[in-house]
């Protein structure tokens, strides 16, 4: 159902009939292996699933005060990477010490 509202935006692009079809198509294809790599990767990393809700809440962020102030590319990509490569790092660590 998610690659649906991208239909409107290929369309935007081409208006090629097989273009619009394949490319909706690996896009369910690799959305549907995503979900299952970011499940197992939720288990095994549980401060994950809070990396990812502050890299939504970035990201709704920067989409409601995009009319006043434009962030730079560099600067979203690299806060992303932060953000997730902390929580990866934090579930790590408190692995770690709950192992001991």
């Amino acid at each position: 159902m998610f690659a649906v509202d991208s239909i409107p935006a290929i369309f935007a692009i081409t208006t090629d009939p097989f273009i619009v079809f394949t490319s909706n198509i690996f896009a369910i294809m690799g959305l549907r292996a995503l979900y299952f790599l970011l499940a197992d990767v939720a288990d095994r990393f549980h401060l994950l699933k809070y990396g990812l809700a502050m890299v939504l809440t970035f990201i709704g962020t920067k989409m409601l005060i995009l009319p006043w102030y434009h962030v730079p590319v560099g600067a979203s990509l690299a806060i992303v990477a932060v953000l997730i490569g902390s929580s990866v790092i934090a579930s790590l660590i408190a692995t770690r010490k709950r192992a001991d």
